[in-house]
């Protein structure tokens, strides 16, 4: 699958339309089903069209540098502080954001409820060996959860091939594997509640202020279609506001607008 994906990708890149928006977008955005209703609702409102690309926030910085698409939308502050600085993208601007939790099985080998803070989880979960699956691909998901490791004082690679098992792979599989191993994991809330296969896992801990977890719009500096890109960051940080608060899952709002 990944020659295929990098096919598509230079696909995108030698015969997109010049005004055609080429966006990058996360993993765990795609998950959560929002990408169904807020790319159709952009396209019926303003006649554009878009060439969507999934990647983990790494890859999707990645793909902007390189002009293989014209803009991303990422949740990794720091990572894209940095490719901001380094003149790969022209700015970042805020557009919504959810938060992280922490899911694993119902039995809580870890004792995560009883938990002060999130890097204490982190922490209960090193201590007592439990199975922790990790996406590890530079994924802001994953950079979320190293800054949490670094936090409990920990470093997972002292456990990797044991009970750190590393996926290498996106946010819906990474569940999958948890569910599987019976371990826990890191996800942003709604790729968990839009999760079909949870079986007798739950979230364990929440509500940490370490655990909020904000997406941002970045243009890269060489997008081939910059009038594109003006055109869908004006809706998504305008109009496409309402579109992202009113998407709910059984009552629950998955993401909440900020765009400033």
């Amino acid at each position: 699958m990944k020659w295929l994906t990098i096919l598509v990708v230079c696909l995108l890149a030698s015969a997109a339309p010049a005004d055609r928006l080429r966006l990058a977008v996360t993993t765990s955005f795609e998950n959560s089903g929002l990408a169904d209703v807020l790319l159709p609702a952009y396209e019926a409102a303003t006649g554009a069209r878009i060439d969507l690309v999934i990647a983990g926030t790494g890859r999707a910085l990645r793909l902007g540098a390189a002009g293989d698409v014209d803009a991303v939308l990422t949740h990794a502050p720091e990572a894209e502080a940095v490719a901001v600085a380094a003149g790969d993208y022209l700015y970042r601007r805020p557009v919504m954001y959810n938060d992280f939790v922490l899911i694993g099985p119902s039995t809580d080998p870890a004792a995560l409820t009883e938990a002060a803070s999130a890097a204490d989880a982190m922490l209960r979960i090193a201590q007592s060996a439990s199975i922790f699956a990790s996406r590890g691909d530079e994924s802001g998901t994953h950079n979320a959860e190293r800054a949490l490791w670094a936090e409990a004082g920990f470093d997972p690679a002292e456990a990797s091939g044991r009970w750190y098992r590393g996926t290498g792979s996106g946010m819906g599989a990474t569940l999958n594997t948890a569910v599987a191993l019976g371990a826990y994991a890191l996800t942003d809330r709604a790729s968990w509640l839009t999760f079909g296969n949870q079986r007798d896992m739950a979230i364990l801990y929440e509500g940490d202020p370490a655990l909020f977890n904000q997406y941002a719009f970045l243009p890269a500096a060489n997008a081939r279609a910059p009038e594109a890109v003006a055109g869908f960051e004006a809706w998504i940080t305008g109009p496409g506001q309402a579109v992202i608060s009113g998407y709910t899952l059984e009552g629950e709002t998955l993401f909440t607008p900020n765009a400033g």
